[in-house]
């Protein structure tokens, strides 16, 4: 029996976070490392790693500070391109599972990268984009999750991973778009070619727009139209 205490910051830590950070690690890692004033998840030489499976804002200051500072960053993120739903009960026994209809693609970073694409430019920054298929676990908690009728994710799992993708700058980013775009579109085309929401291809412009990617180029009606700078 291991009675070593648990490293800072794993207390409370999602069973998805820790098979990432435990994927991801090489031998010779430092784990849970105090860096200046942040602990980071991995430290490979002078490469700072830290493994965000979403919620890009909360990281928004220390990421900024960080760079400041002169260090290397990678974020980690996970996107799931198959993803199977489980509810349990109570007790946490199986009470039903099934795939979702919803297919993951590496475009769905940019849900999150809207607190600070302006900071993809940095070339202390990388994102590695780990493309996964996970399970989702559902527990009913009634008044806490309407859209669902009150199944609520209570944790993510990972069962494989499936491929990888790395940003290192803006450039990868263009990479993003899809080759069957016009020379120049709007939202609703980019959310048409590629089978997302309005909102979905909101934010993809937002990002490219203030990552420098793509400039506007006039407008249709009251739509922007954009092209690649």
């Amino acid at each position: 029996m291991n009675d070593a205490a648990p490293h800072i910051g794993t207390l409370r830590e999602k069973p998805l976070h820790a098979s990432l950070k435990h994927w991801y690690s090489r031998p010779g890692d430092r784990i849970e490392a105090p860096i200046d004033r942040f602990v980071i998840d991995l430290v490979r030489d002078d490469l700072l790693i830290e493994v965000q499976t979403r919620g890009f804002s909360s990281m928004k200051q220390k990421l900024a500070d960080l760079l400041d500072l002169g260090h290397h960053v990678r974020i980690v993120h996970p996107i799931a391109l198959n993803r199977w739903i489980v509810k349990v009960d109570a007790d946490g026994e199986v009470l039903s599972r099934r795939r979702s209809p919803r297919h993951g693609d590496p475009t769905d970073l940019f849900a999150e990268l809207v607190s600070f694409p302006d900071l993809v430019a940095h070339p202390g920054l990388q994102i590695h984009l780990i493309l996964t298929h996970e399970e989702e676990y559902r527990r009913h908690m009634p008044n806490r999750s309407w859209r669902r009728k009150g199944w609520t994710v209570v944790e993510r799992r990972l069962i494989d991973v499936v491929d990888t993708l790395m940003i290192s700058g803006p450039e990868d980013l263009a990479d993003l778009l899809p080759a069957e775009l016009p020379e120049t579109f709007t939202t609703q085309d980019l959310a048409t070619t590629l089978g997302r929401t309005r909102r979905s291809a909101q934010q993809m412009a937002y990002c490219l727009r203030q990552a420098g990617v793509i400039i506007p180029a006039g407008k249709v009606g009251n739509a922007v139209q954009y092209r690649v700078g």
